[in-house]
């Protein structure tokens, strides 16, 4: 969808229609030098709010997968993906 930037001129005559592409299509730009935005309330506080912490997300997100299991620490090291890899 190609956004329409609305001229002062345009958005003073048609504020109902602005308003109503707002809530329909999203944020609706008025002018081209310095340019205002008009987006409904909703649009308003979701980007107002701060992302969640990135650990309690994962914790959300992935707490309750079931549990991980770990390496017995006595089982003899792995190979690693870079052993035999000789610095030049």
């Amino acid at each position: 969808m190609s956004q329409r930037i609305w001229s002062v001129a345009d958005a003073k005559a048609h504020l109902s229609e602005i308003l109503r592409l707002a809530s329909q299509e999203g944020p609706q730009k008025i002018g081209a030098r310095k340019p205002y935005v008009v987006m409904t309330e909703e649009e308003w506080l979701r980007l107002q709010t701060p992302p969640p912490h990135l650990g309690r997300w994962l914790i959300h997100k992935f707490g309750k997968a079931g549990s991980l299991e770990l390496p017995d620490r006595k089982v003899p090291d792995r190979a690693t993906p870079l052993e035999g890899f000789e610095e030049q």
